[in-house]
């Protein structure tokens, strides 16, 4: 190829490249009484924001409202901005669950059988704590410990670390433990509470920064929400909350017209996921195990049965939570031993 043609080719490909990156816009999304879902999903919901397919959001999710941090004795914690959250919002908008939810996000083009990519870009807390917490009658040793209990965590950001006690601390790891796309409009309004095929209160403290959520689209505009900010936590949250904090993220949300499956599944930089939902924790690892077979079957075109034995042997299960109502299974296999890929 001539040399000047070559240059002028490559040239051309960059300017197409920054062209993509730049048509990309960027919408914030701060909390306020407009743009959250208390504790629900509903698809008749009016979107507080209309983005093209490849937009980034910046979200910004709340701690709690005022009323709770009062009830759980951290009113000197209070900030002018949970109280007018709690003063805007009226009760009857609020639950039946209890995550404050930011959206949702109508993406342009977006139709029921498409599969919503959500790159999660960067998550921040927003503040210096974090607060855990268990309460009568919930979480997994309730029957043990039947007394309320709170305590405010020291987030130290410059070290990275979360300070639980003198000489006891925990790698910050932000999440979010909910994202979602709507349900079904005929479901009409539900609890943010369970996971299930619209993703939801997930509580997978696998998906940081740098992983990739696809979820199947369930209503036109996918209408994706997300809240319950994490600073960390263990598999399992078993005492039915993590490291909760105000969190703020970006999100890049892409339509993907080439994907079809029933149930969300992820990405890592290094590993390849899918999940299981149910009330029964052995029926969820069926239901993780069983997407597996399928994604592997698809993507690396294996048999079924070659499938299920390369799970049984590269894949590991984690106990995602065991605290909503609906328990999490999530699966995970190395995307190393693929060679060729």
């Amino acid at each position: 190829m001539n040399p000047k043609l070559r240059y002028a080719t490559v040239g051309l490909l960059a300017c197409v490249l920054c062209a993509h990156v730049l048509e990309a816009r960027t919408h914030v999304i701060k909390t306020g009484p407009e743009t959250v879902e208390w504790g629900y999903y509903d698809a008749s919901k009016k979107p507080v924001a209309v983005i093209d397919s490849g937009d980034i959001v910046q979200i910004e999710s709340p701690l709690a409202g005022s009323r709770e941090m009062e009830a759980f004795g951290m009113a000197d914690l209070i900030t002018p901005e949970m109280r007018a959250l709690e003063a805007g919002v009226p009760n009857s908008d609020k639950g039946p669950g209890a995550n404050i939810l930011v959206g949702p996000v109508y993406v342009n083009g977006a139709e029921p059988g498409d599969v919503l990519e959500v790159k999660i870009l960067t998550l921040e807390p927003m503040d210096n704590y974090g607060v855990n917490l268990f309460v009568q009658g919930h979480g997994a040793l309730s029957d043990d410990l039947p007394r309320m209990r709170v305590k405010t965590i020291p987030l130290d950001k410059a070290r990275n670390v979360a300070v639980f006690a003198p000489g006891i601390e925990l790698p910050i790891r932000p999440f979010f433990g909910t994202m979602a796309v709507a349900p079904p409009v005929m479901l009409g309004r539900i609890s943010d509470s369970p996971p299930d095929y619209y993703a939801g209160n997930l509580d997978n403290k696998d998906l940081v920064a740098g992983t990739t959520l696809y979820i199947p689209v369930q209503v036109k505009g996918a209408l994706f929400s997300a809240g319950d900010g994490h600073a960390g936590q263990g598999d399992g949250e078993v005492d039915g909350t993590a490291n909760e904090v105000a969190l703020r993220g970006k999100f890049q949300l892409t339509v993907r017209k080439d994907l079809h499956f029933q149930w969300p599944r992820a990405e890592t930089p290094d590993y390849y996921m899918t999940m299981g939902f149910s009330p029964d924790l052995n029926r969820a690892a069926v239901q993780a195990v069983r997407e597996m077979v399928d994604f592997l079957s698809l993507k690396f075109h294996l048999s079924p049965e070659d499938a299920y034995m390369l799970t049984s042997m590269g894949a590991d299960l984690h106990v995602t939570q065991v605290v909503d109502g609906t328990k999490g299974i999530h699966a995970m296999i190395s995307k190393k031993i693929f060679v060729q890929h």
